[in-house]
């Protein structure tokens, strides 16, 4: 997926915010924000790729202001308040069997998605997140979940590309069906932090380490993913996956870059103008769709 005019904006104004949270000392905002013009009048034409602007940018905010995790505290903030949620999405998938209750447990994975800071024109309350899960299939845009149900057989391997913190405790739940299915989940988390994204000190806090089977990281701190940044160890378990499922909009503007080997599903909110135009939907609509190679 490739950037349009408007990504811009939304690559400045996010790290701008960032560095607010990163650092008070004005000469360190100055020299970070410099270099994050500099970085944005050097790298964006129309043949960039989103998610790879925005990793760029992450690093240029953490080496220039010294501070390695800017948004530590929303990520603290994010787990405790979607965690004090969980128990409802958990009752209301146990009232489901079945296909039904697969596919109510990766519409709360999807809704997860909408906890993201500092987009330009989406606004996120932690209050919200009920009524998001009760209207879950009619924010479905693209449904592509009974497809990828009848595809997951026992005994696969999938490798689930966690997105941000938070949001992954929805996905704890989600796992917990796959494994029901009797397929080997993967869980891959980030490195080193970069922005809001799980790494593997919030993926413990949310307890996903309990449902999977395993829980990695990628190697890397960048946005989405982008495999020649990986580590080895992670490449020899995604290139031996019989299917992927990719949470958030960074790894679907990387993942849809790449020529895939195995079926990608790629679960998101469409937060963006870019992306949701990308899929063909609505903005602030969810997408569940499934990528073949």
């Amino acid at each position: 997926m490739k950037v349009s005019p408007e990504c811009a904006l939304c690559l400045f104004q996010r790290g701008y915010l960032e560095i607010l949270e990163a650092t008070d000392n004005l000469e360190l905002r100055f020299r970070a924000t410099i270099h994050l013009l500099r970085m944005l009048a050097e790298n964006f034409h129309p043949n960039a790729v989103p998610a790879v602007l925005g990793t760029l940018r992450e690093r240029i905010i953490k080496d220039v202001t010294g501070n390695s995790d800017p948004m530590a505290k929303r990520k603290v903030l994010s787990n405790i308040e979607t965690m004090k949620i969980l128990p409802l999405a958990e009752q209301l998938i146990s009232r489901e069997s079945g296909y039904m209750r697969f596919r109510r447990a990766c519409l709360y994975a999807v809704v997860g998605n909408v906890i993201e800071f500092d987009i330009p024109d989406h606004t996120f309350d932690f209050n919200e997140l009920y009524g998001l899960l009760i209207n879950a299939e009619m924010d479905l845009a693209i449904d592509d979940i009974y497809v990828a149900f009848s595809l997951l057989k026992r005994d696969k391997l999938i490798v689930y590309l966690a997105d941000n913190s938070g949001e992954i405790a929805f996905d704890k739940l989600f796992i917990r069906e796959l494994k029901d299915l009797g397929c080997k989940v993967i869980v891959a988390v980030k490195e080193k932090p970069v922005c809001n994204d799980a790494t593997f000190e919030d993926a413990l806090f949310v307890g996903i380490d309990k449902v999977a089977d395993e829980v990695i990281t990628t190697g890397s701190d960048t946005m989405g993913l982008i495999l020649s940044e990986c580590s080895r160890d992670f490449l020899k378990i995604y290139e031996t996956a019989d299917f992927v499922i990719a949470k958030g909009m960074a790894n679907a503007e990387t993942i849809t870059e790449m020529k895939i080997k195995v079926p990608h599903l790629l679960l998101l909110r469409a937060k963006c103008e870019n992306v949701a135009r990308y899929f063909g939907v609505e903005r602030n609509k969810n997408v569940a769709k499934l990528l073949y190679p």
